[in-house]
């Protein structure tokens, strides 16, 4: 099975209630930077957990930065890449979060 699955898919934010527009690589709302645990593997929606994903931190990878979700339900944690229209003041937020990582 594919790693990585683009879906195109336009939602409604279960945390802020903001329109989404999708773009095939959308993964969680640029508003409050909040996701939903849907995927396994990205875009694959096999996920049974379906918890909001909370955005704990920031991660910089060379010239990347990802934001840290940790999902409400379940715990788990997921790596996704900044989108560029992603809420700036938002992000100063979380990136002064220490990240832990146990």
């Amino acid at each position: 099975m594919k790693k990585f699955q683009k879906k195109k898919e336009d939602f409604i934010c279960q945390k802020c209630h903001a329109f989404v527009q999708g773009n095939g690589y959308t993964n969680h709302c640029p508003e409050c930077l909040w996701s939903k645990h849907v995927d396994i593997n990205p875009g694959d929606r096999n996920s049974k957990c379906e918890g909001m994903m909370k955005p704990i931190g920031i991660e910089i990878e060379g010239k990347n930065q990802y934001l840290i979700h940790e999902c409400t339900s379940c715990k788990i944690r997921k790596r996704n890449k900044k989108s560029s229209n992603d809420n700036f003041e938002k992000i100063l937020i979380i990136s002064k979060n220490p990240l832990n990582k146990d």
